[in-house]
This record gives C-alpha cells, sequence and structure tokens, in this order.
C-alpha cells in the first residue's frame, strides 16, 4: 500500500495545517472548558471547509474521499488541536434509513454544527443489551408519546435534537419491537441530569428522563420495527475505522511521553508505541479497503477491540509516566477505562466476532 499522499490531498494537508496555525491556543483540548466549546469548534471547522469532508454535498458535505477525514484527524493531532467532534454515526443512521424529507431536514444543520445532536440509546439497564431496552413510544393521534430513561447521552445539555430508540410495541420479539426518533430535546416532559465523571468532566455525559415528551409521527425514522437495523448501522459505524481518529491522538500522546522520558522508557511506554503503531496501520489498511468498495459488517468488533487495546495501554503508560501527579495525565488513564465499556463492551465485541466471524456455538 501507498500511504504517501495525491498532489490534491498534498494541497488539502497545507492548506489545513496553515489554517490551524492560525487557530493556536483558540480553543482547549480537553476537561470541562472543552466539552462547553465543542460546539463552537465544529462549526469553526466547518466554515473553514474542514468539517464534513466525506458526507454527500446535497446535505452540506464536501464529498471528498474518507482519505481526507484521516488527514484532519492526523494534522488535528499533530497541531495539538481539539479532535474534531464526533458525529459520523448519526450521519450514517439518518443517512441511511431515514426518508428524504428527514435528510433534506436535519442533515445539514447537523454536519454545519448550527443544531446540536445527540444520541438515546443506552439505558440503566440496557447498555451493550440494547435489545432489552423499555423506554415505550405509544402512538397518540398523529404523535408518539415517550416515557423512559436514558444514560450515557453524550451532549444531552446542549442538544436541540436526539436519535432515539425506543419500543412500539411490547407484544413482538424485543428486536422487532424497537422503533427510532427523531425528538426534540426543546420541550416539556423531558429532565435533565448531567453525570460526573471519574475524571472530573461534568458536561460529557447526561441521564435523561423522558415523561410524556412527544414526536410527530413522521418524524420516525424508517418505518415502525426497524430501529433495530438503524441501531446496528449506528453501532457499526461507531466501531468502524472512519470514527478512529483517535489513533492520531494516541500516537501523539505517545511521543509527548517519550520525550518527557529521563533514561530509558518504561516498558508501558513501548507497548503503548506497539500498540498505537499497529492501530495507525490497521486503520490505513482498513480505509483503503473501504476506498476499495469493500463494506464491514461483524468486523468493526475487531476494530473497536483493537482502539481498546490500543487506548488503555496509552492510559497505562501514562500512569507509568506521572499520572499519580499529573492531573492531564491521570485524566487519560481514567478516560482511557471507558473504552472498554462505550460502544459495546470488549465481552460483547469478542462474542460477536466468536458468533458471526468465526461460526463458534451455532
Amino acid at each position: 500500500m501507498d500511504f504517501r499522499d495525491s498532489p490534491a490531498e498534498t494541497a488539502f494537508r497545507e492548506r489545513l495545517r496553515s489554517w490551524l496555525a492560525g487557530q493556536s491556543g483558540t480553543f482547549p483540548t480537553s476537561g470541562e472548558d472543552y466539552w462547553q466549546r465543542q460546539g463552537e469548534w465544529h462549526r469553526s471547522l466547518y466554515a473553514a471547509g474542514f468539517f464534513g469532508l466525506s458526507w454527500p454535498r446535497k446535505y452540506g458535505g464536501r464529498e471528498l474521499p474518507p482519505v481526507y477525514d484521516v488527514i484532519l484527524d492526523e494534522e488535528l493531532a499533530r497541531a495539538g488541536a481539539p479532535p474534531r467532534p464526533s458525529l459520523g454515526y448519526l450521519v450514517q443512521g439518518l443517512g441511511r434509513h431515514g426518508s428524504e424529507e428527514l435528510r433534506q431536514r436535519f442533515l445539514p444543520g447537523m454536519l454545519a454544527g448550527t443544531e446540536r445532536w445527540c444520541q438515546g440509546f443506552s439505558e440503566p439497564g440496557a447498555g451493550s443489551d440494547l435489545a432489552s431496552l423499555t423506554t415505550a413510544a405509544v402512538r397518540d393521534g398523529d404523535e408518539y408519546v415517550v416515557h423512559g430513561h436514558k444514560i450515557w447521552t453524550s451532549y444531552s445539555d446542549v442538544a436541540d435534537w436526539c436519535l432515539l430508540l425506543a419500543r412500539t410495541d411490547p407484544d413482538v420479539p424485543r428486536h422487532k419491537g424497537l422503533s427510532a426518533f427523531v425528538v426534540s430535546m426543546r420541550q416539556p416532559g423531558i429532565e435533565q441530569r448531567p453525570l460526573r465523571m471519574m475524571n472530573g468532566v461534568t458536561n460529557e455525559f447526561g441521564q435523561v428522563l423522558f415523561d410524556g415528551a412527544r414526536v410527530p409521527a413522521d418524524q420516525m425514522v424508517g418505518s415502525p420495527g426497524e430501529g433495530w437495523a438503524l441501531a446496528m448501522t449506528v453501532v457499526g459505524h461507531e466501531r468502524e475505522p472512519a470514527e478512529l481518529g483517535y489513533s492520531a491522538r494516541y500516537g501523539k500522546l505517545v511521543r509527548e511521553l517519550a520525550a518527557r522520558a529521563e533514561g530509558p522508557p518504561p516498558a508501558e511506554l513501548a507497548w503503548a508505541a506497539v500498540q498505537t503503531e499497529m492501530l495507525r496501520l490497521h486503520v490505513r489498511r482498513r480505509l483503503s479497503e473501504r476506498l476499495d468498495g469493500v463494506v464491514h459488517g461483524p468486523e468493526g468488533s475487531l476494530d473497536k477491540l483493537l482502539m481498546t487495546w490500543a487506548e488503555q495501554s496509552v492510559g497505562h503508560a501514562a500512569l507509568a509516566m506521572g499520572g499519580t501527579r499529573d492531573p492531564e495525565l491521570l485524566s487519560a488513564y481514567l478516560y482511557s477505562r471507558a473504552q472498554s465499556v462505550m460502544g459495546g463492551t470488549s465481552q460483547i465485541q469478542k462474542n460477536i466476532i466468536a458468533a458471526r466471524i468465526l461460526g463458534l456455538g451455532g
């Protein structure tokens, strides 16, 4: 494989570097301030032509090959800038399963960052076992009325809209009774409860309680009972390399830790360097496959496991290099622990690999 930039990619990279140089220090990269200003960062990237690179032009994207997203991730990490907001999984879900009317109405604002979104999937009793969710949407004339409790809902406190998964038919097998909706977060019947993470951040995740919130029936995404298909599209894309721009950040942190080392680096740092390079090359291989038209299914679980191992290796290296004394390094370690849970636990990924790739247990 040839990883060198084409002339067009080189020109894009140089233009991006020039723009980032002018943004140096403008936006925070971590902590409470980062989450509070993430929407502003999103809009700045989009206005400069550096967000929505591979998404359709008719919805406000740039319709470039996916390699441009990789270049963006690499250059953001190199410049020490905040990462690009992670919205691709929502765009994929709405873009693949929503009607053209819904796509035309909602995708442009989602891509431009003028309308903020959250994803209402997980519940206190339904995380990795998503099919057991109990949030209910009951038809009432031209609307559905929603009651339930969602958790680990990123950006819920600032979101205008929620891509919500709810049970519309309790009398069929649990996977078949789910439907998806675009729900306004600015209405009565919705209560926000922020969650404080163990690294101290309070405005990344939240709990959302729905108590009589309403959604027009024509804001159902797909048909009744098609929510599970949308959910699999969303979580599958969440695990794919298209959303693994994190690998550039892992490599950046490893290089920063190596620069701090006095004498031989600890074994944890050496292993983190191996893991991050392995992930970087794997992501590029997957990218090459996508450019050749290869569509991945359960193989996304392999990608998710690799990302988990890499991030947690980097987290252990940060701890070994002074994480007990340095709040930033300690935060990197603490956040890495969540990687084996979010997007589906590592145990779930191993089950998917065993059953759907290796054919075990059948």
